[in-house]
Formats: C-alpha cells, sequence, structure tokens
C-alpha cells in the first residue's frame, strides 16, 4: 500500500514538473507583460518586481489598429471554423452513411488537399483574389479560412459518425422522421465531442495564420499575427513591452478554450476511435 502511495505521488510529481516546465515560456510572456523594458533586459532576469499596467495601455491606444485586428481575428476565426465544421459534418454524414463510390479515395484527396503547404497555392490564390476584387474583404477571406478547415474536419467526423450505429437512421426513418430530423436531431448530439474538437483544432489554425492574411489581406482584414510580425521591430530594435503584451492577449482565448474543453480534444486526437466518448 505505501509503495503505491509513493509510486502514485512519484507519477504526479513527474506530470506536474513537465507540465511546468511546458508552461514555463507561457508564463514567463505573461509575467514580461507586467513590466518594463528595462526590468525585461535586465541581466539577470527581475523575478520580483512592481506589476505595472502600462504597455497594455499602450497597446490599446497607441496602436490605432490594434483593436481592429483583435476583432478581424475574433469574427474571421470564429465565422470560418462555425461554416466549416457545419459543411464538414453534412459531408462526413454522407460518407459515413452512403458511402459513395470511391470514399477511401476521396478522403485521401481531402486529407491531401490540408497537407498542402501554404506557400505552394500562395500565388494562384494572390492571382484568383485579386482578379475577382475579392482582395483585402472579410467574406472571401473566411471563406477561404472555411475551406482550408474543412478537410481536417471531416476526417475528424468521419470518424465519430462511424462509432454511431446506422440503426439510429433506421428507426427514424421507419417512425417517418425526416433526414434534417435524423442528422441534426438524432447523430448530431452523439458526435458532440467530435463537433467541439473539429472546432477547436480548427480554430487554433485559423487564429495563427499569418501568411494567407497578409498576402490577399489589406488594411480592413489585418490579424493579430499580422499585427504582431508589423510591430515587433521599432526605434531600432526588438519593442520587447509590445510583443509581451499583445502575445498575452493573443494567447488567451485558445488557452480558455482548450482548458473548457481539453477532454473533447483528446477524443478528436483519436479521430472517434475512442467509442465511449461517443
Amino acid at each position: 500500500m505505501i509503495s503505491d502511495r509513493i509510486k502514485n505521488g512519484a507519477y504526479y510529481t513527474l506530470l506536474w514538473a513537465v507540465s511546468l516546465l511546458f508552461f514555463t515560456p507561457v508564463a514567463w510572456i505573461i509575467m514580461s507583460s507586467f513590466k518594463t523594458r528595462e526590468e525585461i533586459l535586465a541581466t539577470p532576469p527581475t523575478v520580483i518586481f512592481t506589476p505595472t499596467l502600462d504597455n497594455y495601455v499602450e497597446l490599446f491606444t497607441e496602436n490605432q489598429n490594434f483593436v481592429q485586428q483583435l476583432i478581424n481575428s475574433v469574427v474571421m476565426s470564429l465565422s470560418a471554423v462555425v461554416i466549416a465544421v457545419l459543411v464538414s459534418f453534412l459531408a462526413a454524414f454522407c460518407f459515413s452513411r452512403f458511402k459513395p463510390k470511391g470514399t477511401n479515395f476521396l478522403m485521401f484527396i481531402l486529407l491531401s488537399i490540408r497537407m498542402l503547404p501554404g506557400p505552394a497555392v500562395i500565388l494562384p490564390v494572390f492571382l484568383m483574389f485579386a482578379n475577382f476584387g475579392w482582395k483585402d474583404r472579410h467574406l472571401p477571406l473566411v471563406l477561404f479560412y472555411a475551406m482550408f478547415s474543412i478537410p481536417f474536419s471531416v476526417w475528424i467526423l468521419k470518424g465519430f459518425l462511424d462509432g454511431v450505429s446506422v440503426r439510429f437512421d433506421e428507426t427514424g426513418r421507419a417512425n417517418g422522421a425526416s433526414w434534417f430530423h435524423i442528422i441534426f436531431k438524432v447523430v448530431l448530439p452523439q458526435v458532440k465531442p467530435g463537433l467541439i474538437a473539429a472546432f477547436i483544432f480548427n480554430l487554433i489554425f485559423v487564429w495563427n495564420e499569418f501568411l494567407f492574411n497578409f498576402v490577399i489581406g489589406g488594411v480592413q482584414t489585418q490579424n493579430i499575427p499580422y499585427a504582431l510580425a508589423v510591430g515587433t521591430y521599432s526605434d531600432g530594435g526588438l519593442n520587447w513591452t509590445f510583443i509581451a503584451a499583445l502575445t498575452s492577449v493573443y494567447i488567451l482565448p485558445p488557452m480558455a478554450f482548450i482548458y473548457l474543453f481539453q477532454k473533447y480534444l483528446l477524443a478528436g486526437m483519436t479521430f472517434g476511435t475512442v467509442r465511449g466518448e461517443v
């Protein structure tokens, strides 16, 4: 009994140590956001200091576009991911239930699209946006992000839907239920973990996206990664107070989502193969 307690204690101590080790850079940048420039650059590092909110005040007042960039990041990320998850759920339902000819090949093609590196397609995408007059417009950029998010979401959701018995569909049809009722009232609640997992995975991707926003976006569609890239250098060097404050604001929404829905992320990483989660 004592041996088991010692093993459990050592196991959880190790887990805490590893967790704190990985969280140290995040804690350090958040702590730095409450320091002055001199304290951030001090050697040895300043651990005990008087916190200040000047960095955040400067971030929101002197950077005129930051509020708009923050709103753009929130609106475009949420809009693109909601569209992507809805479309992906319907596509995954078709693949899972109706199994069209060549389903496995189509799923492979979908996943291959997601693996395509951004720089490989940036030129044709730029030319398309420029010729259609879509550059620096929110809706085309949102739809583009949704398009990039759909393939991975379909893979996740198909795994979950495969774990839901077709008897639910058959029972619904036998009792006169419409496909709309079966899909959204019967099946959808059972794959909620998959929907949330797909939502969070894609939210992180869109939230962190910089390349396409920089190239096919513009003044009206700038997001936070864009703000971080163009505002990093000032006065001939790195603006550490700006970096620390902006990064702290930037990482809070993903951290909050991951903390609140972490159990669904575990189910999502198994692509729905953990049947007890469905």
